[in-house]
């Protein structure tokens, strides 16, 4: 049976559609960095999610080839994931979204190396005949945050954001969006087979103890 995170890691992939405080470990992502609407056709977003999985499946498929991982263990590959952010924009502004900002994540298990991302970015860039200069190697500590389960459009997303941030402030928190630590979001849905209204994002917000 192949580990599934969203299933061993509830706590952060599956959180109810009420909001939660949860602290976050130290992750590697497969990342790639860019600017400008997501939904724009064969815009830089779409094909950075290609990038993204380009390396995520030579990675996972690595087992059948000449490079061995030590401690692989079969696993699905985890969801995409997301930071965002605009300049001069406290929070997200969806008005806007060909100023968005992003860094567009895939997880890596914690046996990937540095070492072993290298090989399977030139592994993949010499089968695929793909550039994959863009892909680096991420890591991210994202500790103290709130977080609750959006389920519709993306464009819905700030009702859901405003109760988190009351509960947060409810608990004696306050936001704590910054150049290093950002509004994230965690796709559970493929956009392109599943209804606006039925799509499951979680949402992730920094915060800080007030006082």
């Amino acid at each position: 049976m192949a580990f599934d995170y969203k299933k061993e890691y509830k706590e952060f992939y599956m959180p109810k559609n009420k909001p939660s405080i949860v602290t976050v470990p130290q992750m590697n992502f497969i990342a790639v960095r860019g600017k400008g609407d997501p939904n724009a056709e064969d815009g830089a977003y779409k094909q950075a999610i290609g990038l993204l999985y380009g390396i995520a499946f030579t990675i996972k498929m690595s087992k059948k080839g000449d490079h061995q991982i030590e401690g692989y263990f079969d696993y699905v590959v985890p969801p995409l994931e997301g930071f965002w952010w605009q300049e001069g924009v406290e929070g997200v502004d969806y008005s806007h979204k060909e100023e968005f900002n992003w860094i567009s994540v895939i997880r890596l298990p914690d046996f990937v190396t540095k070492a072993d991302f290298d090989w399977a970015v030139e592994e993949a860039t010499r089968k695929k005949k793909t550039d994959y200069s863009k892909v680096e190697f991420f890591t991210y500590d994202e500790g103290l945050c709130v977080q609750c389960m959006h389920i519709g459009s993306y464009d819905d997303e700030p009702a859901t954001v405003q109760i988190m941030h009351e509960y947060m402030e409810a608990q004696g928190y306050a936001p704590d969006i910054t150049d290093q630590r950002l509004h994230h979001e965690i796709y559970l849905s493929d956009a392109r087979k599943v209804a606006p209204e039925k799509l499951k994002t979680v949402i992730r917000h920094p915060i800080k103890k007030l006082g």
